[in-house]
């Protein structure tokens, strides 16, 4: 089908510029020393998961045992779970995850840590997890200096295997330079590498380390291998977005997702709205400074405001729009965009080729 008959808004997915994003991040994560366990949450899908797998990926990584769930039921064989689980019922549902995949799991405390033990110890089975290191985000995870205590605790729990360590450094994404994005990816890897080392001098096992941000990839892939790493999680680099463009993280070229929109309204000059709102696009602010909802592609244009069913263009001197035009726009966030429709429509030369359902779409539990 051609892309001309696409019913919008719909997101979608430039195959060509996809392929290269994954074979490129393939190729950075192989000279760097690193073995490449990409973030799904990015595209919840299977299909570009297993293109991840084919570019050399040892498996994935997910944010919520329902990510998990999927993605063990479609036959995928290796997963991370990076996150603190918390909640009735997950323990046990991650056991069942880990009865049909190899399964690791973050945990910052050992309350945490106990809970997910305790059905895997009565089922005789071990449950392998990482220690999360907060490098400089401040969200979860703990001081790397308080690592190595928490790993004697964790590593003596019933049900349980220490594997490693994982950080994520997210607080890259408030970097204005590329010398500070320099500077914070360097923070993350040697972060992490510390307090692998400090869990080693107490004389556990920690032979995975393991971080994950495409910003600081990019700013540092090469030197993290050398820092004591082991894993990157990358999961943004698949599509990139306004956000990556603005940290100098790629170009617009580099940039596989847009969400194809319809002008419905020129009302004035200067203001052109779309068909493609905040439940289309998404309502995250650009980082690391703002400057609207979106860019639209071909144009000078951004989307300055966006409602539930309306983003309102800015429009830029030079450029005009008109009722029925379909345009462009690259979100600030694409992995909330995935999120937000059932199909991603993959496209390569202006030809549909096939639709890909979003198949972890809403799984947030």
């Amino acid at each position: 089908m051609s892309l001309d008959r696409l019913p919008t808004p719909a997101p979608v997915v430039d195959l060509d510029v996809l392929e290269r994003n994954l074979a490129r991040m393939a190729l950075r994560a192989q000279q760097a020393g690193l073995a490449l366990r990409p973030h799904a949450k990015t595209h919840k899908t299977l299909q570009i998961a297993r293109l991840q797998l084919a570019e050399g990926a040892i498996g994935l990584t997910v944010a919520k045992t329902a990510e998990a769930e999927v993605y063990a039921g479609a036959g995928f064989e290796d997963l991370f779970v990076a996150y603190p689980v918390v909640g009735v019922g997950k323990p046990e549902r991650l056991l069942a995850v880990a009865r049909r995949a190899k399964l690791a799991v973050g945990v910052d405390s050992v309350e945490g840590a106990r809970a997910l033990g305790v059905p895997f110890a009565a089922a005789g089975m071990r449950l392998r997890v990482r220690i999360e290191i907060d490098c400089g985000q401040r969200r979860t995870g703990v001081r790397p200096e308080d690592a190595a205590s928490l790993a004697r605790e964790v590593s003596a729990l019933p049900g349980l295997e220490l594997e490693g360590v994982f950080t994520h450094g997210g607080h890259a994404y408030e970097a204005t330079s590329d010398a500070e994005r320099g500077a914070r990816a360097g923070e993350e890897a040697a972060l992490v590498a510390t307090a692998a080392a400090a869990i080693r001098e107490v004389g556990l096992a920690c032979p995975v380390v393991s971080l994950g941000s495409t910003p600081t990839l990019e700013g540092l892939g090469d030197a993290m291998g050398g820092a004591g790493v082991t894993e990157a999680r990358p999961g943004n680099y698949v599509f990139h977005d306004a956000t990556q463009v603005a940290l100098g993280s790629c170009t617009l070229e580099d940039c596989a997702l847009s969400v194809l929109a319809t002008v419905v309204s020129v009302p004035a000059p200067d203001r052109a709205v779309l068909d493609a709102g905040s439940k289309a696009l998404a309502a995250d602010g650009r980082r690391p400074t703002p400057d609207g909802h979106g860019i639209v592609v071909g144009t000078r244009s951004r989307v300055a405001r966006l409602s539930e069913e309306h983003g309102v263009v800015a429009v830029a001197p030079g450029d005009a729009f008109h009722v029925g035009q379909r345009v462009r726009v690259v979100p600030n966030h694409a992995c909330v965009v995935s999120n937000l429709h059932d199909v991603l429509y993959a496209v390569r030369r202006g030809e549909v080729e096939e639709g890909w359902p979003v198949a972890a779409r809403g799984r947030v539990e």
